[in-house]
Order: structure tokens, then C-alpha cells, then sequence
């Protein structure tokens, strides 16, 4: 079976710190660059996953390069290079402390608080009557706080963001103006491909006083993908969407009767269902980017990996 890479442990030429984040661990190089490499770790419900699923770590960097490199007209973004199938280089930004979440249709967890009586999410009020999966009158923007390891992300609205200081009036017009038009750009790309962007999140940061596009974009990870054919008959029929996303292990996991929530345990990932969620992502990869997925080696994942950098760190 191929081998999944779950941990890291560098030591970098001129590595300040190192971040673990819940998929990525992050190092710091002078306070200059950021060396980012995408684990195949796997969260879901704010809690990290016990098995590792091999190639994901692959695919979620080579899409989130794609479509940096497809929307930096749009707005600057951190990534200089990608020496590694599964590590970015960018540069260090100083990150705003919310997650820019954009929804294009009502469904997750925005559905599922509007079903329980929710018409406002995150300051944003909602129209009566829609249903599950209706596409919103324009897109809407339901930030949330970004959350330190183990801890959940929470709701926050615009005036809340501003009240508390986490960005200036000005930067959060920048911050919506760009997340509208990011999320314009992926929706065009998406339609492209047969695809729905649904949802995603954008994350965003300053270096030397401008905002940049920080992390990943338009992967599974972080936004929910429809299939564009059969959507309507779908909706109208009240039938779950066929979706490109990550919902599917969500949907196992609560299936198997875990939601993240205190002394729930974890149901058995064997190799079956780990191998099956692989292919899942591959299929999620070649839908999204339109292109064959290329499998590097995973023999040793770790040593290749710190080569590249190494490489790359030299020139």
C-alpha cells in the first residue's frame, strides 16, 4: 500500500520556527519565507484524523498552485515556487486572525443552523423559505475566527471583526472586494470543468503592507463542489447533490457516529476506507484541474521532500 506522510521534522538552513498546524506544518526560514508542506493528514469537525491518506497532501498543493497561479491578477498572493509535489514556498505574511468563508448556495452547516430556525449567519441575513442547496440571491461572506489546534472556528460577523480590531474598516473592504472577485474567478473555472463552486474559504495576510492571498485555494479541502449536470432536477426533486468535496468523509464519519463532539471516538479507519478516501481525492484532482493525476513516489516521502527544499534553498 502506498505510504502517507503524517509528520514532519526539518531543520531547515535558516529555519526561526516551525508551525503543525491540523494538515500543514509550516516552516519559517529568516522570517523572510514560508516552506509549506502539505501532509496527507486529514481533518474533519476540527479534529485531525488517525490515519494519513496517501497522495492527498499532493493533490491539495498542486491544485491550491494552480489556481494561485490562475487568480494572481486578482490579487498578489504568497506563493514563489512549489520544489516538492507537496510543498509551497511563499513569502512570510503576517496572517489576519479570520477566515474569509464565501457561500454561493445553502447547504452544510449554513444549512443546517438555517433548518434549526438560524435567518442570520454571521451578521448576514437570510431569505424565508429557501431550501436545502438553493442558490443564494448573490454570494455571501460568513467569516470565521481562525482557531488555534484542537479548537473550533467560530462565527463572527463584519462588525464584530471591526469592533475587535482583527482588521481596519479599509482592509475588510479589500478583503470582501477580493473574496467576491476570487470566488467570481473559481465559480468561471469551475463551470469550465461541469463544476458548482458552492462554497470556500480564503485566507489572507500582509507583507510589507499590502494584503495577500495566503494558503490554499479552491482545493476539496476547503470548498464543496456540485456536479453542474443534474444539479436542477436534483434540487427540485429535494435529493442530495453529487458533490466534489471533502462532505463525503464527514458524512462517513457521522454515519459511523462521530462529529467531533466530547467522548466521541473515532471509528476505525482501515485500509479499505483509507484507500478509498485516496481514490476519492484523486477523482476530486482530475474533476477539478481537468488533468491526469501523476503519483511521485512515495517510498520516502520524507527524505525527497527535504532534498527539493534543500534544492531549492541553494540556489
Amino acid at each position: 500500500m502506498s505510504k502517507a506522510l503524517t509528520k514532519t521534522d526539518y531543520h531547515f538552513p535558516g529555519q526561526v520556527s516551525v508551525y503543525h498546524g491540523k494538515v500543514r506544518d509550516v516552516y519559517n526560514i529568516n522570517n523572510e519565507k514560508l516552506i509549506m508542506v502539505v501532509t496527507d493528514r486529514i481533518s474533519a469537525f476540527d479534529v485531525v484524523l488517525p490515519e494519513g491518506i496517501p497522495y492527498k497532501g499532493q493533490m491539495l498543493n498542486q491544485i491550491a498552485a494552480k489556481f494561485l497561479d490562475a487568480t494572481q491578477d486578482i490579487c498578489p498572493n504568497w506563493k514563489l515556487a512549489t520544489p516538492d509535489p507537496m510543498v509551497t514556498v511563499g513569502v512570510m505574511c503576517q496572517g489576519f486572525p479570520v477566515e474569509m468563508i464565501v457561500r454561493g448556495y445553502l447547504c452544510g452547516s449554513a444549512w443546517r443552523a438555517y433548518k434549526a430556525g438560524a435567518r442570520e449567519i454571521c451578521g448576514v441575513r437570510l431569505p424565508e423559505g429557501m431550501r436545502e442547496n438553493e442558490k443564494f440571491p448573490h454570494p455571501i461572506i460568513t467569516p470565521t475566527t481562525k482557531a488555534e489546534m484542537g479548537m473550533h472556528d467560530e462565527d463572527i460577523s463584519k462588525e464584530e471583526i471591526l469592533a475587535r480590531g482583527l482588521a481596519t474598516p479599509e482592509e475588510y473592504e479589500l478583503l470582501e472586494r477580493y473574496t467576491l472577485a476570487l470566488f467570481e474567478r473559481g465559480t468561471r473555472m469551475a463551470a469550465e470543468r461541469g463544476l458548482i463552486l458552492v462554497d470556500t474559504k480564503y485566507e489572507f495576510g500582509k507583507h510589507e503592507g499590502k494584503i495577500y492571498l495566503m494558503d490554499e485555494i479552491h482545493t476539496p479541502d476547503s470548498s464543496r463542489y456540485f456536479y453542474l449536470e443534474g444539479y436542477q432536477e436534483r434540487f427540485e426533486k429535494e435529493e442530495p447533490q453529487r458533490q466534489l468535496s471533502k462532505e463525503f468523509v464527514r458524512e462517513w464519519l457521522m454515519a459511523n457516529g462521530f462529529q467531533g463532539k466530547e467522548g466521541q471516538q473515532v471509528p476505525e479507519m482501515t485500509p479499505a476506507i483509507v484507500s478509498s478516501i485516496s481514490d476519492r481525492y484523486i477523482e476530486l484532482y482530475e474533476h477539478i484541474t481537468g488533468e491526469t493525476f501523476v503519483k511521485a513516489d512515495t517510498e520516502h516521502i520524507a527524505e525527497r521532500i527535504e532534498k527539493n527544499v534543500l534544492d531549492y534553498l541553494g540556489k
